[in-house]
Parts: C-alpha cells; structure tokens; sequence
C-alpha cells in the first residue's frame, strides 16, 4: 500500500524512491510486523488465557512430563503471527501483484483451518478437533486452487514444469499433473511444520529460517538480472513475495519472544497450518518446491519419522522409535528440551545453506 501512494509522489520527494525497492520494503515489513506482534502480545496471551481457561489440551500419550509442565499454557497464538504478517504484507507489498494475494489467501486459509481445529479442542476438552479426513480435504481444496493460479500467471514455458536443484536447464513437465504436485508440495509443507510443533520454539525458528532463505530465492527468481546470471528459472512478478515473507519472518520473531521456553503461548494449529503452508505456496510460486524438502529438510524429518512409525506398527506391530514425532524419541532417550531445540535449530541452519548452495551449484 505504501508503495502505491509513495512512489508517485517521489517526483516531488526523491526520497520516497527507496519505496520502489523490495529490499527495503521487505526490510520494513520485519519491523512492522514484529513492532505489531510486541503491541499486541501481552493483551492477545491474556485474553487466550481467560477464554481457555485450562489451555491447550495435553495428549495423554504424550511425554509425561508434559502433562505437568505445559498444562495451562493457551493456544492459538498463531494469530500473533498471521495478524501482524497480514498487516505488514498489506502496508508493504505491492497489493497489485497476483503472486502476493495467492499465497496470502492460502496463509489466511489454513490458518483459518488451524483456528477452528484449535477451537475444538479447546472447547471439547479434548486433543482431537476437526477430523483428519475434512482437515486434509480443505487443504488440497485450497492448495489444488492456489497452484491452479500460479499456474495461469506464469509463462507458458514454465506453467506445470518442476525445476530440478543443481541442473540449470531441466525441466520436468507434469503438465496438469502439476495441480497433484503442488497441492502435495502445500498440504506435505502444512501438515509437516504442524508435525514439528511440539516443544518450545521448535517450530518457529526453523519456519523463520526457511522464510529467511526463500526471502532470497523469491527476490533473486523474480529478478530478471539476478535469475539469468545463476542461471535460475525467471519467474516474473514473485520478487514481491520476499515483503510477503520479510512480514513472516518479523511476525515469527515477534511470537518467539513469547514462545521461548518456557512458553507463555503455543501457536497452535492456527500457526503451524497457516506457516507450513506458507512456505509450500511460495515455493511452488518460486518453481523451487524441490528446494523447499532441502531447506525445510528437518519438517521432513518429523513427518518422515510418524509415517514410519505407524507404517511399521500396522505392518509388524513394533515401534521404530520410542515415540514419534522424532522430537518426543529423543525425549524418550533422556536428552532435555531445550537440547532437542537447539539442536533442531542447528539443522534448519545447516539445511537452510545447502538449499542456499543450489542457487549457485548448477
């Protein structure tokens, strides 16, 4: 928005000019967003508290340690995340841009999802909230239309291709295909980042490194000078999408000061959902959803690990890991939370640089 009122006027003050640039917009979108996160988190935590009473319910399979410590603490603190991220990204994108309003009404989509899958729980008292079956179909329903839209603004050339990491000029044409492939890549980064959201600051750090390393990929992909000297796939139009991600990263930031251990809130489903999906839209805008399993590497890992644990417990009634996600196995094995977390963090980092090394190595 400020760019659209700002940058006519700088005819007259040519200082406004810095309103052209998405590096500084985006850089504005941070400080907005975690300036908003701050004025509006104490307030936010108290009232979750006073309508959920008892807080976010505990599974009772879970660590037992987690009954004790983490009763009480309220949910749905992701609306300390997607509220300040809406609010930056309308202040700083440019709201002509498609690419920037796809990703945002998927964020705002599964958020919503997540919101009323918490709500549930919350008011039944009980783990469970919106069935798996009806969460996972809204889900593809979004994800299946927001890939369709990025499919009818790209080029031709590029409309249901999958890029490859590391080979400059493969293409994989999927074709209508493509609908499937990026509705899974979506939904598979969703459900992954809600998979790992179960310690404190767990999630949110490497969701924030992640946005930090596509905030690059999207500024680079959608410059045309930048894309042809790494030899990247062009995608007009989706450096916009780093304001959209710099609002992420400030919101995300702005939510640890009150998620850091020990937690004064959870993001919930209402964050997780939204974050995850975040991340798969711009990636399949960006044409790098390979990239994305590199970078967000460790959501993989979480995910990979419950898939095994139930394949292998359906299939020969025993247990890979003592308990799955692989964040509550190394719980099981003694290691404390935040040497879990940490560590975690160490990884994103790690995986952030080697998705980082594909825009280089081709």
């Amino acid at each position: 928005m400020f760019e659209h009122f700002l940058v006519p006027l700088s005819d007259h003050f040519q200082v406004l000019n810095v309103f052209r640039y998405i590096t500084f917009r985006s850089g504005g979108a941070i400080v907005t967003a975690l300036f908003v996160a701050f004025l509006m988190g104490d307030s936010t935590i108290a009232w979750l508290r006073k309508k959920q009473g008892k807080g976010q319910p505990i599974r009772t399979d879970g660590p037992q340690r987690h009954i004790v410590e983490k009763q009480g603490t309220p949910t749905m603190g992701g609306v300390l995340i997607l509220v300040p991220a809406v609010i930056a990204t309308l202040l700083w994108a440019d709201l002509k841009n498609a690419y920037v309003w796809i990703v945002l009404l998927v964020t705002l989509a599964f958020g919503l999802l997540g919101f009323a899958d918490d709500y549930l729980k919350v008011t039944k008292r009980s783990p469970d909230g919106v069935s798996g079956r009806m969460k996972l179909l809204v889900q593809f329903l979004v994800a299946v239309i927001a890939t369709y839209a990025v499919m009818a603004l790209e080029e031709p050339s590029l409309a249901g291709m999958v890029a490859v990491p590391f080979l400059k000029t493969v293409l994989i044409p999927l074709g209508w295909g493509f609908l499937l492939f990026g509705g899974l890549v979506i939904v598979g980064a969703s459900n992954a980042v809600n998979l790992t959201d179960g310690l404190d600051g767990l999630a949110i750090v490497p969701v924030i490194i992640a946005a930090l390393t596509f905030t690059l990929m999207a500024y680079l992909t959608g410059n045309i000078k930048f894309a042809d000297y790494l030899q990247l796939h062009y995608v007009a139009g989706t450096g916009e999408l780093a304001v959209f991600l710099g609002a992420l990263v400030g919101a995300g930031l702005g939510f640890l000061w009150y998620n850091a251990p020990p937690a004064m809130v959870f993001m919930g489903d209402t964050g997780s959902l939204a974050l995850g999906g975040a991340l798969g839209a711009v990636a399949v805008a960006v044409k790098h959803e390979i990239v994305l399993a590199i970078v967000g590497g460790l959501f993989v890992m979480e995910a990979v690990s419950v898939i095994v644990q139930v394949a292998s417990f359906k299939l020969t009634g025993k247990r890979v890991f003592k308990m799955a996600p692989i964040h509550h196995h190394f719980e099981q094995l003694g290691w404390k939370e935040p040497t879990i977390v940490i560590r975690f963090w160490i990884i994103a980092v790690v995986l952030a640089l080697a998705g980082l090394a594909t825009l280089k190595l081709r």
